[in-house]
């Protein structure tokens, strides 16, 4: 199977979201490196896999996410 790649722009025309909430947000917390997006050649940049990103998209999120007073967030 093959993937097809998006750039930060990309995905965010195609998810409605705007790039920098992506940038910011997503990544990380509901994206994750390896699953959801990959840093060819193991440089800065970053590309979408959007397979991926279709079939967990809709998926509900399980994690539950406390915010601490000092500012962080806890996850349970």
């Amino acid at each position: 199977m093959s993937n097809t790649y998006l750039t930060t722009e990309e995905l965010s025309s195609l998810i409605k979201y705007d790039p920098r909430t992506i940038r910011e947000t997503l990544k990380d917390r509901v994206l994750h490196e390896g699953v959801h997006y990959i840093r060819p050649f193991g440089g800065r940049k970053i590309l979408y896999i959007w397979e991926a990103i279709q079939k967990d998209i809709a998926k509900p999120q399980t994690q539950v996410i406390i915010p601490m007073a000092n500012g962080g967030m806890a996850h349970g």
